[in-house]
């Protein structure tokens, strides 16, 4: 076994050591996604997806290249891995793999031109342990019938533990 002294990168995650704890995030492998799918000269956007999105299969609208759609898609999937905040969105998108159209892939690329703009956001691991001030918190939340081809619910939670995203 060997010392190679303190966590900066695994597996395409950089942890940062700041005053407050560990800063997880993934600015290098946002780049390189950005770059992989033509966006770095993209103008970012404030949220992920727009308010009150309801994509559906759509057959009026011309196909689009699957392969490179599933590939964006996986992307999105491991970054979420540090950006919680996108992970409404990815899924809304993930649910049109087989049958997807071109407003499917503006879904995705937004999420992307998010991305561009908020890079270098990430999730801070709090040593607040050390302070006594560890708390376990929940939160929960769900659209009843909200999916409006098979009239399913999406639900969603985050566990926070000391103010950092757990599940």
């Amino acid at each position: 076994m060997t010392d190679m002294g303190k966590l900066s990168y695994f597996l395409g995650i950089q942890f940062k050591q700041v005053d407050d704890g560990v800063l997880m995030h993934q600015n290098n492998y946002i780049q390189d996604v950005l770059n992989k799918f033509h966006m770095l000269d993209c103008n970012s956007t404030h949220t992920p997806a727009e308010v009150n999105l309801k994509l559906d299969r759509r057959e009026h609208e011309p196909e689009v290249d699957g392969t490179l759609f599933r590939k964006m898609v996986g992307c999105l999937r491991f970054i979420c891995n540090t950006r919680p905040k996108i992970n409404y969105s990815v899924g809304l998108v993930s649910r049109f793999m087989s049958s997807l159209r071109k407003s499917h892939l503006t879904a995705a690329k937004r999420i992307l031109r998010y991305m561009k703009g908020t890079s270098s956001f990430g999730v801070l691991l709090s040593n607040q342990s050390q302070k006594g001030n560890l708390q376990l918190l929940a939160y929960s939340d769900s659209d009843w019938c909200g999916n409006l081809l098979e009239r399913k619910s999406t639900m969603g939670y985050v566990f926070l533990l000391g103010n950092s995203p757990m599940s």
